[in-house]
Order: C-alpha cells, then structure tokens, then sequence
C-alpha cells in the first residue's frame, strides 16, 4: 500500500489542489492528514487562496481515501463540515513489527511520546518543517507544511511505500529519503 502524508492545509484552496494533484499523480493508495485543515490559526499569516468552504469541498470530494487526525487547529466545528473523521489525536499503522504512531505534534512529539518501543516511528506535522531524526528510543520523521512551510523549506509532502519514505516538493521533486532498515 502507498501513502500520501501531509500536513498543515490551513484553509488554503490554492495548495490543496497542488497537494489533490499530486496525490493523482502518485497514484496513492491512501492520503494521511496529519492536522490543520481549515483554519490558518492566529499565529500564522492567511495561507494563498485562503478559503476554507472551497478545501471542504475538495476533500470530502475524496473522503473515502482520507485518514486523518486533528490538530490544534481543528475543531468539533470542522468536523461538521467533513465528511471523514478528524477528531482522533493519533492513529497506528503498523508495518511490520513496527508502529507507526501518526500525529499533529502538538501534543504528542519527540518531548512527550505515545508508548513507543525503539524504532517505532512517530510522525506528526505541526512545525511547518520537514524532519528525520533518529533517537535513541525512536524514530521522528515530519512532511513539512502544505500551505506555510516555515525556516525556507518547500511547500511539502511524503509518500511511504514497501519501508520507504521519500519528501517530495508539491511539484513532485524529491529531496530527501528515509528507508527502514
């Protein structure tokens, strides 16, 4: 199975298309939202194309390859309009003997954890920053922001497939890859 992973939509129609391209393009099997999807939040700047309605509409257009968690961003509210669930706070997948503990980062990160055993992967947004870190008690990968990447990263996405992570730019270019060992 493939995965499309992303994070940070913020309301930003401009952006959800490119990431609902891309997600053609891949040829996906699954797309995993880690988090903020309608609202840009009071700290950040108005996304491109900042329109919420327009984002409902396109994802619930694919609601049935989404999997998706909330953010801190997102509300009961939001989840009136959506027709996928986004309330969870994290979701498993599991590959192997390993888990894969998928999040938005704002409560669950590398300083507070989920019960992970080592080489369990945890994966969140949240930072608007692509990441891979190995610890000594996990594994922290990051796709980056769709709509606000932040500290001059691209706007951004990963796929997984067969214990391969590669981060892709919106446009398809890949630059940066993780595989498990």
């Amino acid at each position: 199975m493939k995965w499309f992973i992303a994070s940070d939509i913020h309301g930003s129609a401009e952006y959800c298309r490119m990431l609902l391209d891309a997600y053609k393009n891949e040829r996906a099997d699954k797309l995993l939202l880690l988090g903020d999807i309608l609202y840009h939040g009071p700290r950040n700047d108005l996304p491109a194309l900042y329109e919420p309605k327009r984002v409902i509409e396109m994802l619930n257009g694919i609601k049935d390859d989404i999997l998706c968690v909330r953010g801190n961003c997102d509300s009961e509210v939001d989840q009136m309009v959506l027709q996928f669930p986004i309330m969870a706070d994290y979701a498993v997948i599991t590959y192997g003997k390993r888990l894969i503990f998928a999040t938005h980062g704002d409560v669950y990160n590398s300083n507070s954890l989920l019960p992970m055993k080592k080489d369990d992967i945890l994966l969140h947004g949240h930072t608007h920053v692509p990441a891979k870190k190995i610890f000594d008690d996990h594994i922290y990968l990051n796709p980056g922001s769709v709509s606000i990447p932040k500290n001059d990263s691209d706007h951004s996405y990963m796929t997984f497939e067969n214990g391969v992570f590669i981060w892709k730019t919106l446009s398809g270019e890949q630059y940066d890859i993780f595989v498990i060992e």
